[in-house]
């Protein structure tokens, strides 16, 4: 990816997807949007298991590129969170649309460890979580990160699930 200083404040410099401090300004607005609205919206943790490697310099971007392509909505956002993990903030969104959301990503990985299998002998693991909920005012917007992460974490202890949708109540 060609490095642009148009973006440079707000765009990861090795996906091209948001970075972690734009997500959180975005978020929180939203939040607060939706609570006014009354409008429920989806917090997703995509963890996958990639690990750059001379080889394979652009892994990672072509990876979140499929992610990137099976949102579809312009007003939803994809951010990297840390080395091994992205946020996805789907607003405006019900428990059924962000299943849909869930299958689309999870076709368009399995279509891309398909190509990746073609030259390489491995495939990406990953791990996909995540909360839908109404934003309330007694609700805390960092519970909704806490428990989204808590449950990102009993993913990976688990070996036969990698994608889980809860309800927040």
């Amino acid at each position: 990816m060609i490095y642009s200083f148009r973006n440079s404040g707000f765009r990861d410099p090795e996906t091209g997807v948001y970075n972690q401090t734009y997500f959180m300004e975005v978020f929180n607005r939203e939040w607060h949007r939706h609570i006014r609205d009354q409008q429920s919206l989806a917090l997703l943790y995509l963890c996958p298991h990639i690990h750059e490697t001379v080889k394979q310099p652009h892994l990672l971007e072509f990876f979140m590129k499929q992610v990137q392509e099976a949102i579809l909505r312009t007003t939803d956002l994809v951010a990297r969170l840390n080395n091994n993990s992205f946020a996805l903030g789907l607003f405006n969104i019900d428990e059924a649309g962000t299943q849909i959301v869930l299958h689309r990503i999870e076709e368009k990985i399995e279509i891309f460890n398909l190509e990746y299998a073609k030259k390489h002998t491995s495939h990406v693991d990953y791990e996909l979580a995540g909360y839908t909920c109404t934003p309330a005012r007694n609700l805390s917007i960092e519970l909704i990160f806490k428990d989204v992460e808590s449950l990102t974490h009993e993913l990976e202890l688990e070996k036969h699930r990698h994608i889980e949708l809860r309800q927040m109540q």
